[in-house]
């Protein structure tokens, strides 16, 4: 389990992570959002003990990284698969790991094979494309056996078949009784895998809940309503301050429910042939309940 309590890191005037307090269980993958420099990969750092917290804590079961008598056996973590000697071999990267914590010579063939890099253990690691390199990273985590496991953007590089993997990797962990905790801007991907989530913003917490609590709950609402008067019904709308776009020869109307959008066709005499509320996706519950924190936007040309 790891821990969380009033967690505070700053940089000079800059609060990167502010009084954060969460907990992240075992048993289930947790996805860990939150916009561009919130503090995601600033606060995994303060967990492994790679950054000092200006005040609060962050333990794993019960105690600070430092302190751990046994830390790769603990914790294992992929921060940044770059972070290698690119003139090791793939096996000796990970023969070197594990001599740190008199980890059998077994145990880096069994990983090899776990994450399907068996075929190029020869290979020197700085050679390894980007996918293969996220597979050497998720090997060095798992070499410990650990029960904590932190993973900053797995799948960055890897093939739909590596993303699959992966996905099918962290449930299994989980299933295993160990704490999963996933950074990913892949909200796809964190859909399909997470169960819990850990959202932060500006270096505050936003939410610790579960997905289906989340995407629940969120502000964003969104209407699929046919019409055979179409352009008119969306004049309408789009005068009330609401937004609307077209697929599929419906508008999806964002900001209202159905009891809104169908009073306003009412009052202007314009027929509806469908008007249902549509399922709300990760996507849009994390962009409603991030727009306020986002500092870093992109423009349309």
């Amino acid at each position: 389990m790891i821990e969380l309590r009033a967690l505070t890191k700053t940089y000079g005037t800059t609060r990167a992570v502010d009084d954060l307090t969460c907990t992240v269980e075992p048993g289930v993958v947790t996805g860990f959002l939150g916009p561009n420099g919130a503090g995601k990969t600033t606060t995994m750092r303060m967990i492994l003990g790679l950054d000092r917290p200006t005040s609060g804590t962050a333990t794993v079961d019960g105690k600070a990284y430092r302190k751990l008598t046994d830390p790769l056996r603990t914790v294992g973590a992929l921060l940044d698969a770059r972070q290698l000697h690119p003139n090791r071999t793939v096996r000796n990267h990970l023969r070197w790991i594990a001599a740190t914590h008199r980890i059998p010579g077994r145990r880096v063939d069994e990983v090899l094979d776990m994450v399907g890099l068996a075929g190029v253990a020869g290979l020197r690691a700085g050679t390894l494309s980007l996918g293969m390199g996220q597979r050497l990273g998720i090997a060095g985590a798992l070499i410990g056996d650990p029960p904590v496991l932190l993973f900053d953007e797995p799948v960055n590089g890897l093939d739909p078949e590596g993303i699959h993997w992966v996905r099918t990797l962290m449930h299994s962990l989980a299933a295993e009784g160990r704490t999963v905790f996933v950074s990913s801007h892949l909200l796809s991907e964190i859909a399909n895998t997470a169960e819990r989530l850990v959202v932060i913003g500006r270096g505050r917490l936003i939410a610790s809940t579960t997905v289906a609590e989340f995407v629940g709950g969120s502000a964003a609402v969104t209407v699929r309503v046919r019409s055979p008067q179409s352009a008119a019904l969306r004049e309408v709308l789009t005068a009330e301050g609401l937004t609307v776009s077209e697929a599929d020869g419906a508008l999806s109307v964002e900001g209202a429910g159905t009891d809104v959008v169908g009073e306003l066709a009412a009052r202007h005499a314009i027929v509806l042939h469908e008007l249902t509320r549509q399922q709300v996706s990760l996507e849009q519950a994390y962009l409603s309940s991030t727009d306020a924190v986002t500092d870093y936007r992109g423009r349309a040309r």
